[in-house]
């Protein structure tokens, strides 16, 4: 007999052979693994599980740049965008290259204190202020592991790391079978659904299914504007004015987010529409090339908007380190995208708590070496002009 290890629900089954499903939680056998082999317990050891899985797509190196040399970008020309950036890859490069140029100051005269990240965003109170990103579209990558499953493990993953999980949209959900929602109701509507701007009256019916779900919020990524391939599939997306966007809002009881935004104009808009949150994002640099960085772009909306409304930032972060520099910038919480996905890949729910308790940890240090006290009281003051 084989104990096998689900890291989807944190459960042992013994068996003599490996079970086609997770006999507690109904996971597809890719969740689980042989205890014998090793159950990964560092960041190290998922990023290595996902190299693996994820071969010739994402090589999960230990710097996710987008840069020429790296085999997400450099093998994209004429093929699918896969994990890499749009056209060239400059707007996914902007990311981190901006991240690089912000610099802290170290600051270690005063008392000593253990900092306090404990943020509540949306009525919602976090230990701290990162959630994994609305990405999706995973189970079409070297079938890797079902969408399903890798919708869970966001969620579950999140929640056991003290956050909370967004989840995405892609060209093969619809809403008669719709792979985040039905992992949201699985996981009591514990995660935020960011969904592509279709069509009002689909938008309508997803909003009504994620208030029935018990979400505690709600959004549109309207960079999704940009996608071909929803339109491919008979899935439109469209461009959506400030009119469209407030009838939305309007018509859901949860807090709306609008995701997407690099532009000061497009943020005092989405606010003049009654959002709620203002999530700066250009979409990991995969909808337009030669785009700037976020960290460019985020204090200029900051600055816009005046603490109208909450703002969350993606793009190139990578670290607690980077996490502390949006931010300083900022943003009232930061979103993980890429290394949400390879940390689900490499170890589902365990892997996602992995990861993120990795970046809660070295968020303290950098909070610590700067002299805050709470992660509330991050600013430009941390940082060299």
């Amino acid at each position: 007999m084989t104990n096998w290890y689900c890291t989807l629900c944190d459960t042992n089954s013994d068996m003599p052979e490996k079970p086609g499903a997770c006999p507690n939680c109904g996971a597809d056998e890719l969740m689980m693994i042989d205890p014998d082999q090793g159950i990964p317990a560092t960041p190290e050891d998922v990023r290595d599980i996902a190299r693996k899985r994820l071969k010739g797509i994402c090589a999960a190196y230990p710097f996710c740049d987008g840069n020429y040399d790296k085999i997400c970008q450099k093998e994209a020309y004429g093929k699918p965008i896969g994990f890499g950036g749009a056209g060239q890859g400059t707007g996914f490069r902007a990311n981190t290259l901006a991240l690089l140029n912000v610099r802290f100051k170290t600051r270690v005269v005063g008392e000593h204190a253990e900092p306090d990240t404990r943020v509540n965003f949306l009525g919602i109170d976090l230990d701290f202020p990162v959630m994994p990103a609305s990405t999706a579209g995973i189970e079409r990558y070297n079938n890797v592991v079902k969408e399903l499953d890798f919708c869970r493990a966001v969620v579950r993953g999140a929640r056991l790391a003290g956050t909370i999980g967004w989840r995405g949209d892609t060209w093969f959900y619809t809403p008669e079978e719709n792979p985040a929602l039905q992992a949201l109701k699985q996981e009591k509507g514990y995660g935020i659904p960011i969904f592509k701007p279709r069509a009002q009256d689909v938008l309508k019916r997803l909003i009504t299914m994620a208030e029935e779900t018990g979400c505690p919020a709600v959004g549109i990524d309207l960079d999704g504007c940009g996608s071909t391939i929803m339109a491919r599939h008979g899935q439109p997306v469209f461009r959506k004015s400030v009119a469209e966007i407030r009838e939305l809002v309007e018509f859901s009881s949860l807090p709306f987010i609008a995701k997407g935004i690099m532009d000061p104009d497009d943020a005092e808009r989405c606010a003049e529409a009654g959002v709620r949150v203002v999530s700066v994002s250009n979409h990991g640099g995969r909808v337009l090339d030669s785009v700037p960085g976020t960290a460019e772009v985020l204090p200029l909306i900051v600055d816009r908007l005046e603490k109208r409304v909450l703002i969350t930032a993606d793009g190139g972060v990578r670290t607690g380190y980077d996490v502390l520099k949006m931010l300083a910038l900022g943003a009232d919480a930061v979103l993980l995208g890429r290394d949400t996905i390879r940390a689900a890949v490499g170890g589902g729910s365990l892997g996602v708590k992995i990861h993120l308790d990795h970046i809660h940890k070295i968020l303290k240090k950098a909070l610590f070496m700067t002299g805050l006290k709470n992660v509330k009281d991050a600013d430009v003051k941390i940082l060299f002009p």
